[in-house]
């Protein structure tokens, strides 16, 4: 075969290319069925073409405006793969010329020409008209950016570039003193109190000491302040250490070490293998003479595998030490489309203009792999870099009680002004009856009465109208810890130690990453016991990436496992024997291994060690000569052991060719025009005369290979539905029942979740030979139109074939997915995936997984244009009767209603049996109520159909998230009970979340483990890194980071549900602590002439949120457990409590301040009534009020504690002992009002007859609710925490809660 000179590439027998070639004839007819509903992309490589199908409209996503190529449409276009495919590369290349389009984030304006022509061309189904030729304009228009080559000083005259350092801190040195004050503003107690300390300062209010005032306040921003700048210097020591690293720079002729901070646009780089590429460069040349290099993008697009970037023809073969590189590159300006880029590249002034795609690309982020040096020239530098432009900021994260908060803080605020307004009315009125006294008054006088300098002074009387303003200041500052500043600092404290547990727990660190779980963010602990949705990614997330070879059908028999079923041909199974053999002891010879561990079939083996005197053998060769030839992998040989690694873009084509490597048939080698397999331990070399990669279209691929006894065979694989209907017909019954049988093994294969393939092949006559090639050629030199032209050529050898098998590979969920999806589906948590995989895949992996079941209706949106998506989502509401939400207080409302009613359903029919032993409380057996979600959504949906399953794919979402369809897809996700997001973009996974999140207030996490989950992770309330294969880019930028999915079980179920209990209790609990204290006070000023007086010391009032009842709120907040981990994940519908927010909500609030009112007014009037015609002084009165009230609210805490440990005893009690203490302290001190007045008045038995009566009276409703409450009306907590309290107890019957999953809300 002679070899042609192909201008994009290395010489290689069967392509010819050149760009004077002709352009098809425009008026040239093709096969319809060929191009019909392509999803391609059409980049013609030579003239920096990009043609686009008619279905698209305008589309300005992204940076929309950052590039200055104009595209015209050709054929009918459906973009929804995202791929293309750039057959001006040679055949045989790894994916050499493969890329993607991102559809959210899409730079490129898609400008529509003669719509109305094209629509009626559409609408009768014919194809736009072709293409004109379309090239980056050379004017040097706002729109791009001219580089040159070698000479950073020319390229950067105008200083338009920016350097190449980065910064993901938040703050500098100058801006973290107002930026991070604005944010902790955010606090509406941050405001009030600072009010307060203002107030303080002016000297006819200064209540307390002006510096003293100013301390709570300086003392919680202080503290917040340090943390957050603690973290923000972990990010300013990671870009430090990134900005600092080395690379070789062009300099004088040579290459020197250069920092990458300094590195400017135009530069040229030269990159060594396992480097990480320090900013985005075009590719000039590699170690490769073909100008190939092998990158890794984990932290780009979270995929581990091996891509092929490749250096053009005209700079690969120079060496830039000898002839230095020069020239110019036209290219869009920067943007965040990793999957595109348009640029053109003259290697000589005034030279031949040569097209560059995303293949010529190195971005930053990326690692050389498996090629020992490239170099390249820098385009895109520091933050323009696509990489950091897809790295949004890092988002300030607040817990969503925390917000809560501000709502009830207003409310206490509100109650604060009415206190202070009827304490300033009432002083106005006692001024207004007295005013006759005010000269002679002993409490209140206009002036001094004195025999100093003072005497007959005016005595700070201001008139009565000041005075009610001075009496209003006071009070404010008088009950000012009726906002608790003190709460802010033991949620902190509360949240480092309920993160210092979660860190701790063993049962969620991964022995094969060996990473613990990390909290990386310490403001939303407690959000984790409120998810509803979660959004997760699937590749490294729910499955571990790596493929495994399972299943073979091969002439009719299923190969697994070392079971084999001869149904094909109606003979019956043979025995067999159990023991597994390699093919290494069937042949008796050393033969190449795969690296990948990979399991064979002891039958199957025997098999190809036999001679092919039978059509079953000749099948087999045939089927895994196709699997180790029909593929884009590159092996890479390992001396000494006889192993090969396989590295490729497709984990399925490694499992295929590691499988095939198994059987004896090792791919070795791979070049630009031949590859070498080791068949059963001899080598044969086959000659690649073209290869037709995969596309969503033809959905197979194949490639054509000349055999060392120069037959020319066509080797093909591909999705069943695109297979199986090209295979050769034949009356033949043996043939017939043949194709059966590999269906049913397909079906089978499917069923078991596996992804399949259909294997076929056929010699081609040197007729056949001939016609394809002289299409082949003439498609892949093709300026227009190029990817149906291939079609049409691969039509040609890709029909007829005949049959050899199929195969199942399993995409390896991780440990423990389908058992955390299903306990979060049982728990009222919505699971999404959102992927990039393709339909069928993330199908498949949905089966695996249990996310989708067989028994769901599943609706499938693939639009092509926002008419088409907003045709199928109304005919998908009208079909399944889901009705439209129009606010999120109404679905709010709606959901609540829902809850209530399915509440109070179960309420009526739960039958009720008593215990048989001696104890008066009822258990209920509990039936099983389905969620509603469970069946077909939450809204509207009717109950005659099945559940349903939403899949979309990410072209559809393109039309949808940027118009006035997001609310159809809203109404009609989450009336679904999966949802399943194909082919979708880093951003688009973002706008998904953010769907939810803007219309709901429901919580949402995200999870995922690549660079490509980075922007749906800090979209969500909560976000969690996997620390997995994927690189760092997700763990660095999420709030929680683990090992493995499964975790995410125990994360929420268990760790999730403890801590929304723990500081839903806390906040509410310091509310009342510090409000009764206050109401206290009140009562007291009412009784002496509203004069804000406090029988308190000033000590006591310090010490009382500090020191007095400080501790036990923060011991309890840490260590208290409603329930065990066993039981909560045991029944996960336990987690549905988060959803009803039955630890915190509006209602509890109104009952806390209910009962902080009555037991205020038991703690002041019962020893006011008892004092009331004794001569105690007020100092006595105040030392019994403050011992009195931290017993109070300390035994109040105690009711409601459920799990007592030693440390807990010693923070309760010892509080208690701790204010004892001090009030002896203060009261032996001479100097001090109250002095000695602890040791007189404890002497009196009535002084702790008013503790244990104050204690009594003001716990007693609160006691008797609880009683009644748990008796009547039980929560489920409730009912489970008695479960584990009698399975504990001896000699009681254990308490058999096998339904409690179906529990009720409440």
């Amino acid at each position: 075969m002679p070899s042609f000179d192909n201008t994009n590439g290395p010489s290689v027998p069967g392509i010819r290319g050149s760009d004077s070639s002709p352009n098809r004839n425009p008026g040239q007819n093709h096969n319809p069925d060929a191009i019909r509903g392509s999803e391609f992309y059409d980049w013609e490589p030579q003239q920096g073409v990009f043609s686009l199908g008619d279905d698209w409209q305008a589309l300005e996503l992204g940076q929309h405006a950052n590039t200055n190529a104009t595209l015209r449409h050709a054929s009918k276009s459906k973009p929804e793969s995202y791929s293309s495919e750039v057959h001006g590369s040679p055949p045989g290349l790894s994916n050499r010329g493969t890329f993607e389009i991102a559809s959210t984030t899409n730079i490129l304006s898609l400008q529509k020409t003669e719509a109305a022509r094209q629509q009626e061309d559409l609408a009768k189904g014919h194809h736009g008209s072709k293409p004109s030729k379309t090239e980056i304009s050379t004017t040097g228009d706002a729109n791009e950016r001219v580089i040159h080559i070698n000479d950073p000083k020319l390229t950067n005259d105008k200083y338009e570039f920016t350097g190449n350092e980065i910064r993901t801190s938040k703050y500098t040195v100058v801006t973290f003193l107002p930026k991070n004050l604005f944010v902790q503003f955010h606090r509406v107690a941050y405001i009030y109190f600072l009010v307060i300390a203002a107030l303080n300062q002016l000297p006819w209010l200064a209540v307390f000491g002006r510096t003293v005032s100013l301390f709570p306040l300086l003392f919680v921003l202080c503290v917040t302040a340090i943390k957050d700048g603690y973290e923000d210097w972990r990010r300013h020591r990671s870009d430090k250490k990134e900005n600092n690293r080395l690379v070789e720079v062009l300099q004088g002729g040579q290459f020197q070490y250069k920092k990458w901070k300094d590195i400017s646009v135009g530069e040229v780089l030269k990159v060594y293998a396992t480097e990480t590429i320090p900013c985005d460069m075009v590719l000039l040349g590699t170690s490769d003479p073909s100008g190939i290099a092998y990158v890794q993008t984990i932290n780009l697009d979270g995929e581990s595998n091996l891509k092929t970037r490749y250096a053009r023809q005209e700079t690969a073969s120079r060496k830039p030490e000898r002839e230095p590189p020069s020239g110019i590159i036209r290219c869009e300006i920067p943007n965040r489309n990793i999957y595109g880029f348009v640029a053109n590249m003259e290697v000589e002034v005034g030279g031949r203009s040569i097209p560059l795609v995303p293949s010529n690309i190195l971005l930053r982020g990326c690692q050389l792999k498996n090629t020992d040096w490239a170099v390249g020239v820098a385009v895109y530098a520091g933050q323009e870099t696509k990489a950091m432009l897809n790295s949004s900021g890092t988002p300030s994260k607040r817990s969503r009680l925390e917000a809560y908060m501000n709502r009830e803080t207003l409310w206490l605020s509100f109650f604060l002004f009415i206190m202070c307004a009827v304490v300033a009315i009432g002083m106005g009125q006692w001024l207004e009856r007295h005013r006759d006294q005010l000269t002679t008054s002993p409490y209140f006088r206009k002036k001094y009465f004195t025999n100093g300098t003072d005497n007959g002074e005016k005595c700070n009387y201001f008139g009565v109208l000041m005075e009610i303003l001075i009496s209003f200041l006071s009070s404010v500052i008088v009950f000012q810890i009726m906002i608790p500043i003190s709460l802010y600092i033991s949620m902190e404290l509360v949240r480092l130690g309920q993160s210092y547990f979660m860190i701790g727990d063993t049962r969620m660190y991964d022995s094969n990453s060996n990473s613990r779980f990390q909290c990386r963010s310490l403001n939303i602990n407690e959000d984790l016991g409120q998810i509803k949705y979660v959004f997760s990614d699937k590749t490294g997330t729910l499955t571990e990436n790596k493929m495994e070879f399972c299943n073979a059908s091969i002439y009719g028999v299923n190969y697994c496992n070392g079971k084999v079923t001869m149904d094909s041909v109606g003979q019956e199974s043979t025995g067999r024997h159990e023991e597994k053999e390699s093919i290494a002891e069937v042949l008796d010879r050393q033969v190449w291994r795969p690296k990948m561990e990979v399991k064979v079939d002891a039958e199957l083996v025997r098999l190809l060690g036999k001679s092919f005197s039978t059509q079953e053998r000749k099948v087999a060769h045939e089927y895994f000569l196709t699997m180790a030839a029909c593929n884009t992998i590159v092996p890479t040989i390992i001396e000494g052991e006889r192993l090969i690694d396989y590295q490729g873009e497709s984990p399925d084509e490694q499992a295929l060719v590691s499988a095939a490597a198994a059987y004896g048939y090792a791919l070795i080698e791979r070049t630009s025009g031949h590859i070498v397999i080791d068949i059963l331990g001899e080598r044969q070399r086959l000659d690649v005369l073209g290869l037709h990669e995969f596309d969503s279209v033809r959905k197979r691929m194949s490639v054509v290979v000349r055999c060392p006894d120069n037959t020319v065979k066509v080797l093909v694989k591909g999705a069943d539905s695109s297979m199986l209907n090209i295979m050769s017909k034949t009356s033949n019954n043996n043939q017939v029942t043949y194709m059966e049988a590999t269906e049913n093994h397909l079906h089978e294969y499917a069923s078991q979740g596996l992804r399949t393939l259909v294997v076929g092949a056929k010699n081609l006559s040197d007729e056949e030979l001939e016609e394809w090639q002289h299409s082949y050629q003439e498609a892949s030199t093709a300026l227009i139109d190029r990817t149906a032209l291939l079609r049409e050529a691969a039509s040609l050898i890709e029909c007829n074939l005949n049959l050899l098998g199929a195969t199942g590979i399993e995409d390896k969920l991780q440990d423990g997915v389908p058992e955390a999806i299903e306990s979060l589906r049982e728990a009222g948590v919505k699971v999404w995936v959102l992927t990039g995989d393709k339909q069928e895949t993330a199908i498949s992996i949905g089966l695996s997984c249990k996310l989708l079941t067989h028994n769901m209706q599943q609706i499938i949106i693939n639009g092509t244009s926002k008419d088409v998506c907003k045709k199928l989502l109304e005919e998908a509401k009208a079909t399944y009767g889901i009705s439209r939400v129009e606010t999120r207080k109404s679905f709010s409302k709606r959901q609540k209603s829902i809850d209530i009613a399915q509440a109070e359903g179960i309420q009526e029919t739960e039958g009720i049996q008593a215990f048989p032993e001696s104890r008066s409380h009822v258990i209920r057996q509990i039936t099983d109520i389905n969620d509603i979600s469970k069946g077909h959504g939450i809204v509207g949906a009717s109950d005659r159909h099945p559940p349903l399953a939403l899949i979309i794919d990410g072209t559809s979402l393109v039309y949808i998230l940027e118009s006035d369809l997001e609310q159809e897809l809203f109404d009609l996700a989450i009336s679904c009970r999966v949802v399943l997001c194909c082919r979708v973009a880093p951003l688009q996974k973002a706008g998904v979340v953010d769907l939810i999140k803007s219309r709901t207030n429901d919580m949402t996490l995200a999870i995922g483990d690549g660079a490509n989950d980075v922007s749906m992770i800090q979209m969500a309330d909560v976000g969690v890194g996997i620390s997995g294969q994927e690189g760092r880019q997700a763990v660095m930028a999420s709030d929680f980071a683990m090992g493995q999915f499964k975790f995410l079980k125990r994360l929420l179920l268990v760790h999730g549900h403890w801590n929304y209990q723990r500081v839903g209790y806390l906040v509410l609990y310091n509310f009342y602590r510090n409000a009764v204290f206050v109401l206290m006070l009140f009562w007291y000023i009412l009784y002496t002439a509203f004069s804000t007086t406090s029988a308190l010391t000033d000590w006591s009032s310090v010490f009382y949120s500090v020191i007095y009842t400080s501790v036990p709120t923060i011991v309890v907040g840490i260590l208290d457990k409603d329930l065990s981990h066993k039981t909560l994940l045991r029944y996960p519908k336990l987690y549905g409590s988060g959803h009803r927010q039955e630890s915190y909500n509006l209602q509890l609030f109104w009952l806390t301040m209910a009962d902080t009112l009555w037991q205020s007014l038991v703690l002041f009037y019962v020893p006011y009534l008892s004092y009331e015609n004794s001569t105690i002084d007020i100092w006595s009165m105040g030392s019994l009020w403050t011992i009195a009230v931290v017993v109070l609210v300390n035994v109040h805490l105690s009711m409601d504690i459920q799990r007592w440990a030693l440390i807990t005893h010693a923070a309760v009690w010892g509080s208690i002992i701790v204010t004892y203490a001090c009030l002896v302290i203060l009261d032996s001190l001479p100097g001090l009002p109250n002095y000695w007045t602890i040791y007189q008045i404890a002497k009196s038995s009535s002084y702790w007859l008013n503790i244990i009566l104050i204690t009594f009276l003001a716990l007693l409703p609160r006691f008797l609710l609880k009683v009644l409450k748990q008796r009547f009306w039980p929560s489920d907590i409730q009912i489970a925490r008695e479960a584990e309290i009698l399975r504990k107890t001896p000699g009681h019957l254990s308490v058999k809660l096998t339904e409690i999953k179906g529990l009720p809300g409440h």
